[in-house]
């Protein structure tokens, strides 16, 4: 299976730590890698059941 896409969800963020760069607000920690990943393989292969697409702003139109 294929981790879900977190830089399109709602709950990761790039943290300030060197070593553990990527977060997830969903499930409170940091990783060295992508937290889909993480999620998917702590849970019996499973992708993240928390996934919220972020929304994205309406373009200004000029």
């Amino acid at each position: 299976m294929m981790a879900a896409d977190c830089q399109h969800c709602r709950h990761y963020y790039i943290t300030w730590d060197k070593i553990q760069p990527h977060g997830c607000k969903a499930f409170s920690f940091k990783s060295r890698e992508i937290p889909g990943r993480v999620v998917e393989r702590n849970s019996s292969g499973k992708p993240c059941q928390l996934f919220v697409k972020k929304e994205t702003p309406p373009s200004s139109a000029r």
